[in-house]
């Protein structure tokens, strides 16, 4: 198993996301800003105007994730942060809240390609419940893609699947389509990795 670690993206971190991230933005230029600008915005800014609004978002002083490192090698990321900093989350109609309790959702993971099947999403779930418990999280929630019989894609499966979530002690809460489940975490008061 590698030599992970794990860190909330901060400023003096943007250089490592800039890499992991690459020169494309991940997923076709999303740098991670799909739950977080509204659709015609999200397409409009696509590539270099989402990584304009994540770089501002960052150095705003928003901590909108944690990377996981291999060593000094950024290997991955998890995006987690309150429910309420994903506006079209919130708009969903599909993941729409399951009540009122305030929850931190985790949103997306991108994983380097030379790091995946190794347990670095597990991983990076552990470290975002752990980050958010220290942050006063009491709940944290996630939204895999059920597979469904056959492997995933990566521009499919951003949000993780059940079973790694479930492995990491999520439990299902709702099926809102034939494609998403709702998963949750609750925290204790003694639950840190």
């Amino acid at each position: 198993m590698a030599s992970w670690n794990f860190h909330p993206l901060t400023p003096d971190r943007w250089a490592d996301f800039e890499k992991l991230f690459g020169p494309r933005g991940a997923y076709a230029g999303c740098w991670c800003m799909w739950w977080r600008l509204a659709r015609k915005d999200f397409e409009k800014n696509q590539g270099e105007g989402n990584r304009k609004a994540m770089k501002s978002l960052v150095d705003s002083g928003k901590i909108p994730g944690i990377l996981a490192y291999d060593g000094k090698e950024p290997a991955g990321w998890c995006s987690v942060a309150p429910r309420e900093d994903f506006p079209v989350l919130e708009r969903s109609r599909i993941l729409k809240r399951l009540d009122d309790e305030p929850v931190w959702s985790i949103v997306c993971f991108f994983i380097d390609q030379k790091h995946r099947g190794r347990g670095l999403g597990e991983a990076l779930i552990r470290a975002a419940v752990t980050y958010a418990g220290r942050q006063g999280a009491r709940i944290v929630e996630a939204y895999p893609s059920r597979e469904r019989g056959k492997i995933l894609p990566p521009v499919t499966s951003f949000m993780g699947i059940p079973r790694i979530f479930a492995r990491a002690g999520f439990r299902e809460c709702a099926r809102p389509s034939p494609a998403k489940v709702v998963m949750r975490y609750r925290i204790s008061d003694s639950f840190f990795f």
